[in-house]
């Protein structure tokens, strides 16, 4: 199964896919998935020390939305101190392969040690021919006041 052929118009963005890449591409659900799949349970404000640059207001945001998916559980410890922790569901830990991709992926293509993407051909790898970043923005670059663009172009 490819990222076009789960759905009833040949060629055309499985649904799932797309649903899949927009919940986990939201500004900030990867790096605090990755947070949760590396420690385990955090509190709140272990969490935005961990995702440097996360507002308190886009955080609580990206919670509610990732606890909406099942993808984290968020549980209340009684007190005194009442404390709350966030960890991932079963759902949110199936993401560990592809955030391991993901993670491989950029430190070989993007900006870094290895990333000679000049150097690169596209689909290979092979020495000799441009990879798509040095010659063209990337996909959901972000706007001009940076926050990232989904995949119709719209900013969240």
């Amino acid at each position: 199964m490819t990222a076009v052929d789960d759905t009833d118009d040949p060629g055309c963005c499985c649904p799932r896919y797309h649903s899949a890449v927009e919940l986990i591409g939201r500004r900030w659900s990867g790096a605090i998935i990755a947070v949760l799949l590396d420690d385990g349970p955090h509190r709140f404000s272990a969490l935005r020390a961990r995702v440097p640059g996360v507002s308190d207001r886009v955080l609580s945001q990206r919670m509610k939305e990732l606890e909406a998916e099942q993808v984290v559980v968020r549980t209340v410890h009684a007190g005194p101190p009442v404390r709350v922790e966030y960890e991932l569901t079963a759902k949110g830990r199936a993401l560990r392969p592809a955030v391991d991709a993901l993670s491989r992926w950029g430190r070989q293509w993007l900006d870094g040690p290895g990333a000679a993407a000049e150097d690169r051909d596209v689909v290979s790898g092979a020495p000799g021919v441009a990879s798509p970043s040095s010659t063209a923005p990337a996909v959901g670059a972000g706007g001009p006041d940076g926050r990232s663009a989904t995949v119709d172009g719209s900013i969240p």
